[in-house]
């Protein structure tokens, strides 16, 4: 049996921890956590958060791995709808990452809150 996009975000989201834009700000900058976009790069290009590392989520175990090798490290997770980001945390925690979080806000709230 086939599982729907929207029922598997809603499965993964289950065992991820998901918070809004303001409060992975005010987290991050107490933490030095990453900010990482796992949007394509033509979405990552026209609409930025500011800090962000664009990583594409067909990527993102690979160049993560390369990136940052501290499994504790605090790593925010954000698309355009919270649904790539989502399934990207879990790749993530596969790997061994145990300190993942998606942001579930819109592009424009997480562009406001993310500006340093």
């Amino acid at each position: 049996m086939l599982l729907a996009v929207a029922d598997l975000i809603k499965q993964v989201k289950q065992d991820i921890r998901c918070i809004d834009a303001q409060t992975a700000q005010a987290e991050r900058l107490q933490n030095n956590g990453l900010l990482i976009d796992v949007r394509e790069p033509a979405e990552h290009l026209a609409k930025p958060a500011f800090g962000a590392i664009n990583i594409p989520r067909g990527l993102l175990e690979m160049k993560m791995l390369e990136l940052e090798k501290d499994p504790a490290k605090a790593i925010y997770l954000h698309c355009a709808t919270s649904a790539r980001a989502a399934l990207g945390a879990e790749q993530l925690k596969r790997v061994g990452y145990e300190n993942v979080t998606v942001i579930t806000c819109n592009m424009d709230e997480i562009q406001r809150c993310c500006t340093a």
